[in-house]
């Protein structure tokens, strides 16, 4: 299995193997992108340099073993994240599919026609079963998939970075019983999912320029979870990102002290040992989060 991360400031890439019956990162890889180079963005051209991301892309590839078949991360900012709850769930996938279709059209910044969309189920209450619908223009969907196809790598599924962070952190062993936050931290943008056991119960993404601090926007959705979703307190507090800039220490104290907690890092490799001798710093971990996290939970659907 591997997989490719394009961000707005690097590339990176993992191969995993079974040794044992356990996954293994066998390889990986990180380049760095010229600023400006990709801009992930859901309304815009994102690859602004592709001669630039298409030589990082082949460099990666070509040290994690030159995969034919990949599964692809993108940036957060390339697609919409939407809470569709529905009271009566039709039985028909098709019929699903139309209704989820028709909830978003409403608030889909361009064509409905013109998107690509996925959906998964998401917390169920007495009031209704709720949807997690991401959507994306699929032209800017194909920019990726074209620049790797060029590259002979063909991406068999494409996922935004913190869903699959979520995912590294779910199967990395962790407590996640119960109510947690997950603050993921990207070059240009930032994200925050509010988890409830293995239910994503509230997204939000900006741009990391936006007003406000980092903190200001945990703060805003700690008392979201409070007023409207009932909270009694988070059971643990995570963050990817930000040791690449070198601002993740000062990023997990401010959020410690927000949120008068402790705060973790997402560590990837309790749920894919590295293989060999290799480093794990806290910017690796960080670049191998979302990857990890799409490939194995494409390993355990298979």
């Amino acid at each position: 299995m591997a997989g490719l991360d394009i961000g707005a400031g690097r590339v990176a890439g993992v191969a995993i193997d079974d040794r044992g019956g356990r996954p293994v990162i066998v390889s990986h890889a990180v380049e760095r992108l010229p600023e400006g180079a990709l801009v992930p963005a859901l309304n815009a051209v994102n690859i602004k340099d592709r001669a630039a991301v298409s030589d990082a892309v082949g460099r990666v590839l070509e040290r994690i073993g030159r995969p034919r078949r990949i599964g692809l991360v993108v940036g957060d900012p390339v697609a919409k994240v939407s809470q569709v709850k529905l009271q009566q769930v039709p039985t028909k996938t098709q019929d699903l599919d139309q209704v989820i279709r028709w909830q978003v059209r409403k608030s889909a910044p361009f064509a409905i026609d013109d998107a690509q969309i996925g959906y998964e189920a998401g917390f169920r209450a007495d009031d209704g079963q709720d949807f997690i619908v991401t959507l994306a223009r699929r032209d800017v969907i194909m920019e990726y998939e074209e620049l790797c196809a060029a590259l002979s790598a063909h991406a068999g599924v494409v996922d935004i970075s913190t869903f699959n962070v979520v995912n590294a952190a779910l199967m990395s062993g962790a407590n996640t019983i119960g109510d947690w936050l997950l603050v993921n931290v990207a070059a240009g943008w930032e994200s925050i999912a509010l988890m409830r056991d293995r239910q994503l119960i509230f997204f939000r993404n900006r741009s990391a320029d936006g007003e406000g601090t980092l903190a200001d926007l945990v703060h805003q959705t700690a008392m979201y979870y409070e007023d409207r979703l009932h909270g009694s307190g988070f059971g643990r507090v995570m963050l990817c990102g930000g040791a690449d800039s070198g601002n993740g220490e000062s990023m997990r104290h401010v959020l410690a002290d927000r949120l008068n907690t402790v705060v973790e890092s997402v560590d990837p490799t309790k749920a894919a040992a590295l293989a060999g001798k290799a480093g794990n710093g806290a910017w690796l971990q960080d670049a191998l989060a979302p990857l990890v996290g799409l490939l194995l939970r494409t390993r355990e659907a298979a």
